[in-house]
């Protein structure tokens, strides 16, 4: 179910001191992905801000995905916590509100052992909503190692995992260690996209198809039907934008982006904060080469 290219959604706020949803805004982006050809689309994530959303802004978001996808693609929803007891009450909500799956980080701060590890993951996937754990050191301050990931992919709950360390041998041992299992590897990192494709990853969840979803979704065709030299020429392509996409903290700049491409995005919350004026310059600038 989850391969191809999923937008790591952003969610986007009003302006205001209250810097409330935008749901409106947030539909009119589904809308504008899908018809782009997104395989996907993933709420909730870093990309979208979680970290500052309420529980009650969190189902909302996943409520109008879902709705606004209509089973037209499936919906993977950014559910974690570094408490297992409140990733627990998110993706219990979000299987209720009709979510396809579960996107899960690794519990942040807490840097808890492996069996704590084993136990929390496990008693999310025993929620009968498929699992992708979500591994991204840099935020997390913790690595899934590869023999802790296939381990936990014996559990037919977890299907996947978002790989973001950028270790692309680390990729290689898990692919090679779930070639068996009903189990995806997802890239993380827009710019790892076309290796780990090349290694057997299943596919991306993008920051970049925010911005060019249809750039991204050619990508990845272009892989799958084994013209690696238009899959290379893409990749060079979008690389100036997966560099200014992270130009600062995610989503900073890819919500600038959006609203300088006329998306809904707003504001960021604190605290985050503003890009400045010369990195905005700088991506501004880059946008311009793909008008």
């Amino acid at each position: 179910m989850f391969e191809g290219v999923y937008p790591a959604i952003i969610t986007p706020f009003m302006r205001g001191p209250d810097c409330g949803l935008d749901l409106v805004g947030l539909r009119s982006n589904i809308e504008y992905l899908i018809s782009r050809g997104v395989d996907g689309i993933v709420p909730c994530g870093s990309t979208g801000e979680s970290a500052t959303l309420t529980f009650e802004e969190h189902e909302q978001v996943i409520g109008v995905a879902v709705d606004a996808a209509r089973d037209r693609v499936p919906v993977l929803a950014g559910t974690g916590s570094n408490n297992t007891a409140e990733a627990i009450r998110f993706t219990r909500a979000a299987s209720d509100l009709g979510a396809d799956g579960a996107l899960v980080i690794s519990p942040y701060y807490n840097k808890p052992n492996r069996s704590g590890l084993i136990k929390h993951f496990t008693m999310l996937a025993d929620l009968d909503l498929p699992i992708v754990l979500y591994n991204v050191p840099g935020r997390t301050g913790q690595n899934l190692q590869p023999d802790l990931v296939i381990e936990l992919a014996d559990h037919p709950g977890i299907v996947g995992i978002k790989e973001a360390s950028g270790n692309l041998e680390q990729v290689s041992r898990i692919i090679e260690g779930t070639r068996d299992k009903d189990f995806v590897v997802l890239s993380g990192d827009d710019a790892l996209t076309l290796p780990m494709l090349a290694l057997g990853a299943g596919g991306v969840i993008s920051v970049a198809a925010n911005i060019e979803p249809a750039r991204m979704v050619a990508l990845y065709g272009a892989f799958m039907e084994g013209d690696l030299a238009e899959a290379q020429r893409i990749h060079y392509e979008l690389a100036p934008l997966f560099r200014a996409l992270f130009i600062d903290t995610n989503p900073i700049p890819v919500k600038t982006a959006a609203a300088l491409r006329g998306m809904a995005a707003g504001p960021v919350r604190l605290p985050l904060d503003a890009l400045d004026a010369a990195k905005a310059a700088t991506l501004a600038e880059v946008l311009r080469g793909y008008d």
